[in-house]
């Protein structure tokens, strides 16, 4: 069997709440840097270079995000595959599933998005599926959580 992209992409609005993510960081920072400029106009430019970098990163990098983010669950596992500069594939085998969680912090609400959370018997960690929409994700965690219980398997 060939290893091939999973798949199904976040949903659009991810796009939206990572800029948003990214805005949040950004902001505070050049404010901070421009109060500053009344001690030297060193600060002033800075401030502009920092908000230069924050503008070009919140347009580029997300768009980039929302293409390599991609997560599928079938019959047998949960695959997702994430990532920046290093993209990372996972497989959850079912019979490894040991909890399936959503959360939805206050941007995710804001945009009614939510991150699935899948926990495996793995020393690698949890998988997780951040930006589907909040519906699907309530979904999404009740059919992994019945397929979980119809497989064989102690997920240890």
């Amino acid at each position: 069997m060939r290893l091939r992209p999973p798949r199904h992409q976040l949903d659009r609005r991810s796009i939206a709440w990572w800029r948003t993510q990214i805005a949040s960081v950004t902001v505070p920072i050049v404010l901070g840097a421009s109060a500053l400029g009344m001690l030297s106009a060193w600060w002033y430019i800075l401030a502009a270079a920092l908000l230069l970098g924050g503008v070009l990163i919140g347009v580029a990098m997300p768009l980039w995000w929302y293409r390599i983010h991609r997560w599928e669950v079938t019959d047998t596992a949960v695959y997702t595959r994430s990532g920046y500069f290093w993209q990372e594939w996972r497989v959850a085998p079912m019979s490894r599933i040991q909890t399936v969680d959503t959360v939805r912090g206050p941007l995710q609400q804001l945009f009614r998005l939510a991150t699935v959370t899948v926990t495996t018997a793995s020393a690698k960690g949890a998988v997780r599926i951040a930006g589907l929409d909040a519906e699907l994700a309530g979904r999404l965690a009740e059919e992994l959580t019945e397929t979980t219980q119809a497989t064989p398997g102690d997920a240890t």
